[in-house]
């Protein structure tokens, strides 16, 4: 196997991770790197948040305010670094939102198996929140912009056992295009 095909096959989901996180240093270089996801008109509708120490605490009552409680969300706290993912639209004539927000999609995905191939266990968390009005002010994010979630990062625990998740059979998700039915041709056939 290549490098690439490697890291992706042997990704994984890490719902506990450890205390441990990658630096800022050390994230610049892997966010420069994911950013090269396919971009058509390289618009480049995407940003990241880190949220450390207290800003998760932050996303913890914005998380609860959105779920009509009072206090804090627990969820933030299991991980020592969040990155949120934000689908920043930009106008465009040519490029649709939906494009832009696979982008975004792309940078987030590509991300999280840079930091896996790093040693970093990672986790993208969404939820119906990531939608609600207090967390995106908390995010202080603009009009033309939504959060698709965030990726969960910390140290990779002891493996005690392996991956439950089986690989994919490609057979039942790659075809063809079906072929054309005869009389309905253009003329040109």
């Amino acid at each position: 196997m290549t490098g690439a095909l490697e890291a992706v096959s042997s990704r994984r989901s890490w719902s506990k991770v450890t205390d441990a996180a990658p630096t800022r240093a050390e994230l610049v270089p892997l966010v420069s790197a994911a950013g090269r996801v396919a971009d058509h008109s390289s618009l480049r509708p995407w940003r990241l948040i880190e949220l450390r120490g207290a800003d998760r605490d932050r996303l913890g009552r914005a998380i609860n305010k959105a779920e009509g409680k009072d206090g804090s969300s627990t969820k933030p706290l299991r991980a020592p670094l969040l990155i949120a993912v934000v689908a920043s639209y930009r106008k465009s004539d040519k490029i649709p939102r939906w494009e832009q927000e696979a982008v975004a999609s792309g940078v987030a995905h590509m991300l999280s198996l840079l930091l896996d191939d790093a040693g970093w266990g990672v986790l993208w968390r969404t939820g119906h929140y990531t939608r609600s009005k207090p967390v995106a002010k908390a995010h202080g994010l603009e009009k033309n912009e939504e959060l698709l979630g965030w990726l969960y990062v910390g140290g990779k625990p002891p493996r005690t056992r392996p991956s439950r998740r089986k690989a994919v059979d490609a057979r039942h998700h790659l075809s063809r295009m079906p072929r054309e039915k005869k009389g309905t041709g253009d003329a040109a056939s």
